[in-house]
């Protein structure tokens, strides 16, 4: 983990894990019966585990995925996150979204606008990361800034 500071923006990074992810067909050809047809959509909940920068465990993610081939597609989602942001306690939602494909996923995402609360109200920010196909845990950098910090 790593935190400096530049005029008012910070910046910091750490890891992530994913504890649980369930997917199931949403709409597409035959989108029911698991035959991969493309273009497909799914919906995915997801459970993850920050350390670093960001602590939160078991943080609540919901993905809508767009598959347009086998192994790639496009997706969007909201994460919740409860816990700390370099030692201050709160909570906040991400808006993510992103591509993947078989080197892996690319995301990229933004603190919702007035979704801070506790000690890390008024947050503003962003950040990404980039996944290879089932890692042991995933690195993310994150730019943000907050009010009195």
């Amino acid at each position: 983990m790593s935190s400096t500071r530049h005029t008012n923006t910070r910046h910091t990074t750490g890891r992530f894990r994913y504890a649980n992810w369930t997917e199931e067909p949403v709409a597409g050809p035959d989108a029911t019966d698991g035959s991969g047809t493309v273009p497909r959509l799914a919906g995915a909940t997801v459970t993850n585990t920050f350390s670093g920068g960001i602590e939160a465990a078991g943080t609540l993610c919901r993905y809508t995925i767009a598959y347009l081939g086998p192994a790639d597609g496009t997706f969007t989602g909201f994460e919740l996150l409860h816990g700390s942001l370099d030692g201050r306690k709160g909570g906040f939602v991400l808006a993510e979204s992103g591509t993947f494909d078989a080197e892996g996923t690319h995301c990229s995402f933004e603190v919702v606008p007035g979704s801070g609360t506790g000690e890390l109200a008024g947050l503003r920010g962003t950040g990404r990361f980039f996944s290879p196909h089932h890692p042991e845990s995933v690195a993310y950098a994150f730019d943000y800034e907050l009010p009195g910090a």
